[in-house]
């Protein structure tokens, strides 16, 4: 007999085999994508900043903010003193009339009654009335030293002559203003001096009236004046 044949299995006795193992295979779970964290963690985070920004900008005081006004303000001019006065010089008539001296050239001296320096107007002789415009330019041109005649018009108000002369500081301008047989004038100097520290200019009104007595005593022209008067 064989000897394999002494070992008979028998059926009552169990076979101890390795059991097999089964893998139950899963269905495959995507992994959450990496950047749409990263974007949830960020949204997060800016929702919270919102939230404290917010409640800290009402808990603290408004800031001043700066509103430009609705109607804005001119620009800020340069300060007006006498010596900026002095040299803006206004010529010719105002309201059909010589001018008063401005109050920033003493010397002048004007037959406007609001004038410091005031002085009378002429009186024409009857028999003198004829070309007395011309024969005033003439008596100007005779007694003055580098006259020069700048305007000569007529207006409503009468004839107006403007003239330019040597005065002691500069340049003088005189101006006259003939109606009938009257004549207005104003006489003063286009450039006003002033010595530090004084804030008042210097002038020479009694020359000025020289020179008007002259150009009168020329004309042989009627001017009265508080002298003659006493």
């Amino acid at each position: 007999m064989n000897l394999l044949s002494h070992f008979v299995v028998s059926p009552l006795i169990p076979i101890f085999t390795k059991p097999q193992t089964t893998t139950i295979s899963s269905p495959h779970l995507p992994l959450p994508n990496q950047s749409s964290h990263v974007a949830c963690i960020n949204h997060s985070l800016l929702t919270n900043l919102l939230s404290i920004s917010i409640a800290l900008t009402l808990n603290s005081p408004l800031p001043s903010f700066s509103i430009p006004s609705l109607n804005p303000q001119p620009p800020l001019l340069s300060p007006i003193t006498p010596f900026s006065q002095s040299k803006n010089l206004q010529l010719g008539l105002e309201n059909g009339k010589i001018r008063p001296c401005p109050s920033t050239n003493p010397g002048c001296v004007s037959t406007n009654p609001l004038s410091s320096s005031f002085a009378f107007p002429w009186q024409i002789p009857t028999n003198s009335t004829e070309n007395a415009v011309q024969r005033l330019k003439e008596a100007i041109l005779e007694t003055q030293r580098n006259a020069n005649i700048q305007t000569l018009e007529d207006t409503p108000y009468g004839k107006y002559l403007r003239a330019e002369i040597d005065g002691g500081f500069g340049r003088d301008v005189i101006e006259f203003l003939v109606n009938g047989d009257v004549v207005a004038y104003r006489c003063m100097a286009t450039k006003v001096t002033y010595v530090y520290p004084f804030t008042t200019a210097f002038g020479d009104s009694k020359g000025q009236e020289e020179r008007m007595k002259k150009i009168v005593a020329v004309l042989g022209w009627d001017a009265p004046s508080f002298e003659s008067m006493d």
